[in-house]
C-alpha cells in the first residue's frame, strides 16, 4: 500500500511540475524569460536552448533583451522566435533583440484563460 501512495504522489508530482513549467511559459502582460524556454536555435548543427547561447535580461517590465555571446548567432536566434508560437516579433539591431511585449487587451485576457484551462486539462 506504501510503494502505491509514493507512485502516485510521484506521478502527481511530475504532472503539477510540468503544469508550472506550462504555465510559466504563457505570455502575459510582464516579459518573462520562461517564454524562451522552449525555443531553441540551430547551432552548428544542434538544437540548443536560447538561454545557452545569449544573455537574457530584462531592462524593463514589458521587454526581454536577447544578447548573444557570438554575434554571428544574432539571425539564427531571431529566425526561431520569428518561427515560435509566442507570437511576438522580434527587433534586432545588429548586437541585441529585444521582444516588446504589448500591454494585455480583453482578447488577449481570455486568450490566457483559454490556455490556461487547455493546459490544465491535458495535465489531468
Amino acid at each position: 500500500m506504501k510503494e502505491l501512495l509514493k507512485n502516485t504522489e510521484e506521478k502527481m508530482n511530475k504532472t503539477v511540475a510540468v503544469l508550472e513549467r506550462d504555465y510559466k511559459s504563457i505570455r502575459a502582460g510582464r516579459a518573462n524569460i520562461a517564454v524562451l524556454d522552449r525555443i531553441t536555435v540551430d547551432y552548428y548543427g544542434c538544437p540548443t536552448p536560447i538561454q545557452q547561447m545569449a544573455a537574457v535580461s530584462v531592462p524593463e517590465p514589458r521587454i526581454l533583451m536577447i544578447q548573444p555571446w557570438d554575434a554571428t548567432t544574432l539571425k539564427e536566434i531571431e529566425k526561431a522566435i520569428l518561427t515560435s508560437d509566442i507570437g511576438i516579433n522580434p527587433q534586432n539591431d545588429g548586437r541585441v533583440i529585444r521582444l516588446s511585449f504589448p500591454p494585455l487587451t480583453e482578447e488577449r485576457r481570455k486568450d490566457i484563460v483559454k490556455e490556461v484551462r487547455k493546459a490544465a486539462e491535458e495535465n489531468k
